[in-house]
């Protein structure tokens, strides 16, 4: 059997591009639907344009649109949410407008929207 150790290790360290494709690879290949993506990848959700689209939406990315006055703290909570490194964070964050996460439940990427806009940054959900 593989090492688990290293597996885990790899899994933790995956990019958010990274884990939306293997999210993709387990429901198409395998039928398995990957909540715990979830918890690794950034993103959100928010209100569509017409009612009966925003009604049948179920993903939603949070994007993150200015990071504003107090970087380094909006830096070390993507860090936090996403999983990424320090200098992966820093990268999405420098590079804004950026998805933070992709493809979570609404309650979720409100979720993540509040503690981002606490942290000062400009946040929309899609």
């Amino acid at each position: 059997m593989a090492d688990l150790k290293a597996f885990a290790d790899q899994l933790v360290n995956l990019t958010v591009k990274e884990v939306n494709e293997l999210a993709k690879i387990l429901k198409d290949e395998h039928g398995i639907e990957p909540a715990a993506a979830a918890t690794v990848v950034a993103s959100g959700g928010g209100a569509g344009g017409d009612a009966p689209a925003a009604a049948e939406k179920s993903t939603f990315d949070v994007i993150l649109k200015a990071p504003g006055g107090a970087k380094l703290g909006v830096v070390k909570l993507v860090k936090e949410i996403t999983g990424l490194g320090l200098k992966e964070a820093k990268d999405l964050v420098d590079g804004a407008p950026k998805a933070v996460k992709e493809g979570v439940s609404k309650e979720e990427a409100n979720s993540v929207k509040a503690q981002l806009e606490e942290a000062g940054a400009e946040v929309e959900i899609k």
